[in-house]
């Protein structure tokens, strides 16, 4: 339950970070979270292939939530101004 709080958590953060990073509104409270948490996991993985920690205490782990939410975020905008445009 304590892991499940602390991705909430963590997700909260950086997706509350790419929000404010990021020009635009960002995607609201709750998919701010959703692309946090998504986030984490992503700069996790890029990170542990890197050859550097997924994860460590509360500020590396945050950091490293935002840059793969910065990450994540421009492939979502990415695909979805390609949506729009084609309509």
């Amino acid at each position: 339950m304590f892991g499940l709080i602390w991705w909430i958590i963590v997700g909260l953060i950086a997706g509350w970070l790419t929000g404010k990073i990021m020009s635009g509104g960002g995607y609201g409270p709750l998919m701010d979270i959703v692309v946090g948490i998504l986030g984490a996991l992503v700069g996790g993985f890029v990170m542990s292939h890197l050859g550097y920690a997924g994860s460590a205490g509360l500020i590396y782990t945050v950091v490293v939530a935002v840059m793969g939410a910065v990450l994540l975020t421009l492939l979502l905008r990415l695909v979805t101004r390609g949506r729009v445009r084609q309509v």
